[in-house]
Order: C-alpha cells, then sequence, then structure tokens
C-alpha cells in the first residue's frame, strides 16, 4: 500500500484546527452494542440458532443467520446464495480521504467489505454507502470533508472489483461511515463458518491494538493523558504505531479470503468491535462440531501493550476486549495447512506482502473460546510504509 502525507486542514481551506473526530463521541466500531445485549435483542429474529440446509435440485443449500458477519440465503434460481452484510462505523482517524480511501486509507469500505471475505469470498457484486453527515458541520467543513468521503469510498469499491450504486445519505448529530455489500455465490465460493474440528490452529490476519493506537495519538495534544504514558512510549512511537494502525485498518481482508480456499479453511470471522476474544467466542457458538477455542499469542502493535499496561489494562486489550477496527481474519485452519498460509500471504505477489500469526488451537469443548492466563505479546514492527509517514510529519510539543 502507497504512502501519503498526513492530512492538513489549511490544505483543504479549512481551520488548522480541524479534527473529523470531533464530529463523534465514540471512536470506530467502539459504538457497539455489548455482546450479551445484542444477542437478547436479536432472539426474535432468530427463529432457529442452526437452520437447517435447504435442499434445491437435490444439492444441499447452506442457510446462515443472524449472528455472524453476513446473511447466506439460498435463492429461488440456480442453486445460487445470496450473501450479504451491512456494518458502520464513526471516525477513527482525523483524515476524512484516510477513512475510506483507495491506496492510502479505505477504512470504512474495507470494514464493510471484511465481512464477506470473512466468508472467503473474494468477489462483491455491488455495494451501497451510508452516509451520516453531522449537522454540527459548518457548510465549510461539509462541502470540503465529505466529497473526500463519497469519492474515497467510491475508489475503495474498484479497487475491490466492485461499485457503489446507491445508499442512504442524512443528517445526524454525528458522522457516519458504512454501507451494504452484497454478492451471489456458487456454494463452492463461500466458507461456512461452522466447521472448525478439534486438532485445528487459529491464525489471525492483521495485529491487535488499532484502538490503543488511536486514542494515544490523540492523548499527544492532552497533556494529562500524555503525562501517564510517557514514561513508557515515545512521541515516534506512538507516530508508528498510529500510521501502521491506519495501514492495517485500510487493509482489504481479500488476500486472506481467496488462501482461505487454497488452505482448506474450515471457519472464520473478522475481528472488529468485541475485540478478539469476543468474535473467537461468537465464532465457536457457531460450530457443529464441539469444540472450544484457546488463544496463547496476541500479536500486537509495538508498545501498545506496554501502553495499555501503564493505563491499568484499561483497553482491556490483553483480555482480548479492546475494539478494533477493520481488524484481521481470525481463521481455524488444519493444522498441516496453517504455517503454509502465514507464508503464502507474505509473499510478494500479494503486494507488499502482509503477517500472520497462529495464534491458538482448537480442542474438544464446549463452543467457547479463551485467552490462556499469561498469553505471549508478539510485538509487531511497524512496516516500512508507516516509517516514511511517520518522518514526514511535523514534530509535536507535549508538556
Amino acid at each position: 500500500m502507497s504512502t501519503r502525507e498526513s492530512f492538513n486542514p489549511e490544505s483543504y481551506e479549512l481551520d488548522k484546527s480541524f479534527r473529523l473526530t470531533r464530529f463523534t463521541e465514540l471512536k470506530g466500531t467502539g459504538c457497539k452494542v455489548p455482546q450479551d445485549v445484542l444477542q437478547k435483542l436479536l432472539e426474535s429474529l432468530q427463529e432457529n440458532h442452526f437452520q437447517e440446509d435447504e435442499q434445491f435440485l437435490g444439492a444441499v443449500m447452506p442457510r446462515l443467520g443472524i449472528g455472524m458477519d453476513t446473511c447466506v440465503i439460498p435463492l429461488r434460481h440456480g442453486g445460487l446464495s445470496l450473501v450479504q452484510t451491512t456494518d458502520y462505523i464513526y471516525p477513527i482517524v482525523d483524515d476524512p480521504y484516510m477513512m475510506v480511501s483507495l491506496a492510502r486509507g479505505r477504512i470504512a469500505c474495507a470494514n464493510v467489505l471484511s465481512d464477506l471475505y470473512a466468508m472467503g469470498v473474494t468477489e462483491c457484486d455491488n455495494m451501497l454507502m451510508l452516509l451520516g453527515i453531522s449537522n454540527k458541520m459548518t457548510d465549510r467543513e461539509r462541502d470540503k470533508v465529505m466529497p473526500l468521503i463519497i469519492q474515497g469510498f467510491k475508489d475503495a469499491a474498484e479497487e475491490a472489483g466492485t461499485s457503489v450504486t446507491g445508499g442512504q445519505t442524512v443528517l445526524n448529530p454525528w458522522i457516519v461511515l458504512g454501507g451494504v455489500a452484497t454478492t451471489v455465490c456458487q456454494p463452492n465460493e463461500f466458507i461456512m463458518p461452522d466447521n472448525a474440528v478439534p486438532g485445528d490452529v487459529l491464525v489471525l490476519t492483521k495485529p491487535l491494538g488499532t484502538q490503543v493506537a488511536v486514542a494515544v495519538h490523540q492523548w499527544l495534544d492532552i497533556p494529562e493523558k500524555w503525562n501517564k504514558i510517557k514514561l513508557v512510549v515515545t512521541q515516534e512511537d506512538v507516530e508508528l504505531a498510529y500510521q501502521e494502525a491506519m495501514m492495517n485498518m485500510a487493509r482489504l481482508n481479500r488476500t486472506a479470503a481467496g488462501l482461505m480456499h487454497t488452505f482448506n479453511a474450515h471457519a472464520a470471522t473478522d475481528i472488529t468491535g468485541f475485540g478478539i476474544l469476543g468474535h473467537a467466542q461468537n465464532l465457536a457458538k457457531q460450530q457443529r462440531n464441539e469444540v472450544s477455542f484457546v488463544i496463547h499469542n496476541l500479536p500486537v502493535l509495538a508498545k501498545m501493550a506496554a501502553v495499555s499496561k501503564a493505563c491499568g489494562n484499561m483497553f482491556g486489550l490483553m483480555h482480548g476486549t479492546c475494539p478494533e477496527t477493520s481488524g484481521g481474519l481470525l481463521i481455524c485452519l488444519p493444522r498441516e495447512q496453517a504455517a503454509r498460509f502465514c507464508a503464502e500471504i507474505k509473499s510478494p505477489k500479494y503486494g507488499e506482502g502482509h503477517q500472520a500469526w497462529i495464534i491458538g488451537i482448537v480442542e474438544k469443548g464446549n463452543r467457547t473460546a479463551r485467552i490462556i492466563d499469561k498469553p505471549r505479546i508478539i510485538e509487531v514492527a511497524p512496516q516500512e510504509g508507516s516509517r516514511s509517514v511517520s518522518s514526514a510529519l511535523t514534530p509535536r510539543v507535549s508538556a
């Protein structure tokens, strides 16, 4: 992914104090309703936890309803299935284009598409865009910022091989960015997330800690908060982690989705607002076999684990409850395939290459997930692109 200069509000004839995150009180997918509350609210919509697979001309047509990343609905025609998802987030970074852009951002669009990729779907037939324009914005802010967001979402969708054909735009107290992703699939084009078996291993395709990196980057301008962590992290560390977080959130999970087929994945989900433990628990509940997931390793953006500990684990990072935005895929792979998956995803043929980590195991159990008491923290160093952006940033002065 190519790099881009840091967003300068004055370049867009905005006040130098302009911050996109000022138009929301919650960040990214940190707006999630608690998982247990959500499940109770949706009980009336979920008639049957394991809905029976449907028959079409003698073929078994799987169905996936409420509770996972997407719905999979058998269509009336030709043995095809509709795979569809919707998602939205609040601004998590201050650059409008970085929130949704093509090669340099595309966070909001990548976040929507990630639900399809968690099903092993690599092609999206259509996208709709959901946009809430803050009624607190001045006319100038609206006219300068919202076109960047709209163009960025469109560019990101095209990069993913799809297009935006409509949506909904409304006034709202907070900025809202999201959409709907839809595709029609043959049975061999998606992987149902319910076939994990004992002996599988868990693989994660992006590091954790995006929410921490974004929060502490804002603390650089808040002396009373910065003073709490400045003994464990430098300004440069924070800038690097922030840039790395943006690049990771911006990266599509499309490559990983394709490799799920190559290496015979048994199940997957994407890691977003419920944190890695919440999404692992949700995936475990969906399994047909009596299995449980045990997480031993937590890949985390460099220095963010230390920051989290210095804050008294207020982020929940070490406990697996820290929200992520446009996070990686958590994939259940056969043990003999996992190392090859992790090696293959690094290949230069997929662009700049990406990392993946074996973080746990699937064992016989009662459809639960847990993190061991003292997980190994894997410090994930920034890629070269993040260092290039950070070195170009204007130095800050913090008290």
